[in-house]
């Protein structure tokens, strides 16, 4: 009786949340495929056609094949040239909300005021161009908020660093606290915005819909930026010394770090806060993306063709490659009453991880996605990560030697 209570009192607490934003947009369903025709012939030959000459489903299976050839040729979508430009730079943070509610409206007013009075702390940045441009020069200069490692006592103690990726439509204050953490173990953090987010973000948007959305070849385009750009940050801490990397990523931050640990080996500890397999069954099911299905449901477009038309950027495509790497560490962390990673797709994600062999450890917790990031549970969940990443990055320490 009291397990039914806390359940259903989870599912209004979590449904209350991911419903209280009022500026989600249903976009017109656009396939997108000019901007995979770079790397694709298909996606260019069909880019070439004429609006209209075309029915969903032959464009649907169109974008499948585009997906097919973009997982058999992965190592090729996702390679890149290593950037030349990279700097630092020193500004006031910046919270850029995502939503338009009076509370964080003011939070924002707040943050501006101390910064124009001299009360903010500057923060130092790292700047890039992507090798991976889209349509928008704002998105395409990368930006990663850099808190480097205290000096340590010991100079033989090799340089390690961690790039953590929050969850979609974050603020550019989120998950800055883990970074304060990690900083504490010993451990430097690059906190990177992803594609479209915060100060990437085109001025015509309230939300970073660009990332996830009804274009799809935009939002291929954007995990393949977003991969990319957690490789070239890599090069960049080698260039400074460091030596031992790892990746945290939470819901669209997590797959972006799953595919870009499976074609980096360089990153040896991986922490996936809400984990799925397949990029297309989220989108489906999900209650935060339930207006970008909407589009794609009004166009007569199933489940199953979601999945495949995303297969290109879903962890279950690179799930083999991802494995190879043996002596990886890696964290799941799943939410009983998710409801936009539904448990079903993280337990099937451990259990094809487990399936390879991978060294994994899972954690659950007693709540949904979006309550993960309150009271009390969001304690629970940074013990998990914090703990993890401290104990992996000291077993690396200790093999080192």
């Amino acid at each position: 009786m009291l397990f039914k209570w806390y359940a259903d009192w989870m599912i209004r607490w979590e449904t209350a949340l991911t419903t209280r934003d009022t500026n989600r947009i249903v976009r017109p369903l656009e396939w997108g495929f000019d901007w995979l025709a770079d790397f694709s012939p298909l996606a260019a030959e069909w880019a070439a056609k004429p609006d209209g000459s075309y029915t969903a489903a032959e464009a649907t299976r169109a974008m499948a094949a585009v997906n097919d050839d973009i997982v058999a040729r992965a190592s090729d979508f996702y390679g890149y040239a290593e950037p030349t430009d990279f700097r630092l730079e020193e500004r006031f943070p910046e919270l850029y909300p995502t939503n338009v509610r009076p509370e964080t409206l003011e939070q924002d007013r707040w943050f501006r005021e101390q910064a124009e009075q001299g009360k903010l702390p500057r923060a130092q940045f790292l700047r890039f161009t992507s090798p991976v441009r889209s349509k928008y020069p704002e998105n395409d200069i990368v930006n990663a908020r850099w808190y480097p490692e205290p000096k340590h006592a010991n100079s033989s103690r090799p340089r390690q660093a961690i790039i953590v990726m929050p969850q979609w439509n974050a603020d550019a204050f989120s998950h800055n606290a883990l970074c304060d953490i990690f900083n504490k173990f010993g451990i430097a953090a690059l906190r990177l915005s992803k594609p479209y987010h915060d100060i990437r973000r085109p001025a015509e948007l309230e939300r970073s819909d660009y990332a996830v959305s009804s274009n799809v070849g935009r939002t291929i385009a954007a995990a393949r930026q977003a991969v990319v750009d957690v490789r070239s940050c890599i090069d960049w801490l080698e260039s400074q010394g460091y030596e031992q990397f790892g990746v945290l990523g939470t819901s669209l931050g997590s797959c972006y770090s799953f595919l870009a640990a499976a074609f980096d080996p360089r990153i040896q500890v991986c922490a996936f806060n809400h984990a799925s397999t397949w990029f297309g069954d989220v989108v489906w099911t999900g209650q935060s993306t339930r207006h970008v299905r909407e589009s794609f449901e009004s166009n007569g477009i199933t489940q199953d063709d979601v999945r495949s038309i995303f297969a290109g950027i879903s962890p279950m495509a690179v799930m083999d490659r991802f494995a190879a790497e043996r002596t990886r560490r890696t964290l799941i962390i799943h939410a009983i009453w998710d409801l936009t990673f539904l448990r079903q797709f993280s337990l099937d994600a451990i259990r094809n991880l487990r399936e390879r062999r991978v060294n994994l450890t899972s954690r659950v917790l007693p709540c949904g996605h979006y309550t993960t990031g309150e009271t009390p549970y969001k304690y629970l969940d940074g013990w998990y990560m914090g703990q993890f990443v401290w104990s992996a990055y000291r077993q690396m320490r200790l093999q080192q030697g």
